[in-house]
């Protein structure tokens, strides 16, 4: 297992460099100048040229990017242009507020989906199939800001149950926190539910097919035992591994969500520094997302052989 590890945590390393590489040169690629955009109307000649060596900017491409991963390798992510603030606590401060709204949203996703799921996979074909399988494709089929959206106008401007307030940490005040995390953890948990309901329907019809299955009721065995203890435990891998995904998704920031809900996530961080040209705010936290999707995904691996003692790495 440590050796598996190991060898996974080193394919980060050529991972990382290829992202990082990408996201530079598309970086670099896109119209508009930081230096311009910092400057507006007071830019001439004179100031853009004193501020573009100041930054850095004047240099060659390859020097900027080899500068910029060697700041990366003694774990400095740069500063932002727009700012001058460090990036790397704006990232990590930023991100454990996505963080919050992740657990939440996949929670309320899980507890949808999986019951759901197995419902429909154990009424395969009857009414109660029918009405979860058009649940499940409206929820793939309708984007996150719809929903989003409607419940904003349901919830907060004619109901006022969720009034407009500014965003607390959970550690700070808790129930302000929540107040502000629950629509749009609903919102992504319904988008979520969806595709992990569709899988989890599929995977139970299969298991519920086996023999072990025809076994464990023909010795005896309750329904609840035969479904949760033996057809959901050998259901579990697909299911785990598209939670796994979307899970990975949503840690690397729901842009629209938090956005449209005013969540100064790690997505809404990374939108601001698109919108404002800030390349090094926008290098460090897409480099940061795809490390953290990684790293989700090496757990996912190691679940696998919780789940299934079979699994051995």
């Amino acid at each position: 297992m440590a050796v598996y590890i190991l060898k996974r945590l080193l394919t980060l390393v050529p991972i990382v460099i290829g992202i990082s590489i990408l996201v530079f040169i598309i970086l670099h690629l896109v119209p508009g100048d930081p230096v311009l955009v910092m400057l507006g109307t007071s830019a001439t000649d004179e100031n853009v040229k004193v501020l573009r060596e100041q930054l850095g900017l004047n240099q060659s491409l390859v020097m900027q990017y080899l500068h910029w991963v060697g700041g990366l390798l003694q774990g400095d992510f740069g500063k932002s242009v727009q700012t001058g603030a460090e990036i790397l606590p704006e990232i990590i401060k930023r991100f454990s507020i996505t963080l919050q709204l992740t657990v939440l949203a996949s929670a309320i996703g899980w507890i949808i989906a999986i019951p759901i799921g197995m419902l429909t996979a154990v009424k395969s074909g009857s009414f109660v199939d029918g009405v979860g399988r058009i649940v499940a494709l409206l929820g793939i089929s309708v984007p996150n800001f719809a929903i989003g959206t409607v419940l904003l106008l349901i919830c907060s401007l004619y109901f006022h149950w969720f009034p407009p307030m500014d965003f607390s940490n959970l550690w700070d005040d808790p129930v302000v926190s929540l107040q502000k995390l629950v629509l749009p953890a609903i919102t992504m948990g319904i988008v979520m539910s969806a595709g992990v309901m569709r899988m989890t329907r599929s995977a139970f019809m299969e298991t519920l097919g086996k023999d072990f299955i025809r076994t464990a009721r023909a010795k005896g065995n309750d329904e609840w035992t035969v479904l949760f203890k033996h057809a959901l435990r050998n259901s579990a891998i697909p299911i785990v591994t598209i939670a796994g995904m979307q899970l990975g998704y949503l840690l690397g920031g729901s842009v629209i969500v938090e956005a449209l809900f005013s969540i100064p996530g790690i997505g809404q961080y990374i939108l601001d520094g698109i919108h404002l040209r800030d390349y090094p705010v926008v290098q460090g936290g897409v480099l940061f997302v795809a490390i953290v999707f990684v790293l989700v995904n090496l757990l996912v691996d190691l679940i696998y052989s919780i789940i299934d003692p079979r699994i051995k790495y």
